[in-house]
């Protein structure tokens, strides 16, 4: 991941030295816990003396490539949080630079969009979309039994409503794997596809066919996701099999959830 803060700082820079004067800079890099007395040599520049922004930068550069992770992903943070509260406009020109390497910033998380686009959100019901989020960074971050635990109850929140509101008895004493089905029955996701796919010009046995096997793939989705929530703090270190996995619930709790926003 560290590698990875060093990539995301480079959009960040660029949006310093384009937009912000001198002290400015100063300013926000000293709110987000940098030494301010290492620049304290460093004057801006008038006429032929000083420095410019780009020198200043530079500097800057050379420390953080070697802060800890923790540490640098607070200081990135926190300036961008500052960039964005000073000049809320310059937003889209740094998810413009940030999505070419494969990020996006959204409220106060950056994110890897191959995980998950923030994009999608305003399809997905609401009381998912902070879990969804947490998900996305914890796995971004390593955090492998807080990435599938969040995804978890990104699904858990929907369908605690749907219990709720379809009056489906007692959530406390289903299985995480049967809350998704009995919910997604509840709302009659297989007839709102079949409906769809007919639409589309679809022949019955291929809906038929297609529901039944997708059905089949939640239902084993739900289980695996279950089964690594349950285990994942059997999990220590990097475990190169145990990682896809997880990312994989992330995209099937999205898939799962979009199914819910049927309802």
């Amino acid at each position: 991941m560290n590698d990875d803060l060093n990539i995301i700082w480079g959009p960040i820079r660029v949006i310093f030295e384009k937009h912000f004067w001198f002290s400015v800079i100063k300013q926000i890099v000293a709110l987000a816990g940098f030494d301010i007395t290492l620049l304290s040599h460093l004057q801006p520049m008038k006429g032929n003396t000083g420095a410019s922004r780009g020198e200043m930068l530079t500097f800057i550069d050379s420390f953080i490539k070697d802060m800890e992770q923790e540490r640098k992903r607070q200081f990135i943070i926190i300036c961008t949080e500052e960039i964005l509260r000073q000049k809320p406009d310059v937003l889209s020109e740094l998810n413009s630079y940030l999505s070419r390497l494969g990020w996006v910033y959204h409220e106060s998380y950056i994110i890897p969009i191959d995980i998950f686009d923030p994009g999608e959100l305003p399809e997905l019901p609401n009381e998912a979309h902070t879990d969804l989020i947490k998900a996305a960074t914890r796995l971004r971050d390593g955090d492998l039994s807080g990435a599938i635990s969040a995804a978890c109850a990104a699904i858990d929140s929907v369908t605690g409503k749907i219990y709720s509101e379809k009056e489906l008895g007692d959530i406390g004493n289903a299985s995480f794997q049967e809350r998704v089905n009995k919910s997604l029955r509840a709302i009659d996701v297989s007839n709102r596809l079949n409906i769809e796919l007919t639409e589309l010009g679809w022949e019955p046995n291929e809906i038929t066919q297609f529901i039944k096997n997708l059905e089949g793939s939640i239902n084993q989705s739900a289980y695996v996701m279950q089964k690594l929530r349950s285990k994942m703090g059997d999990v220590h270190g990097s475990k190169p099999t145990v990682k896809p996995l997880v990312f994989d619930s992330i995209k099937w709790a999205l898939i799962i959830i979009r199914l819910f926003g049927h309802s």
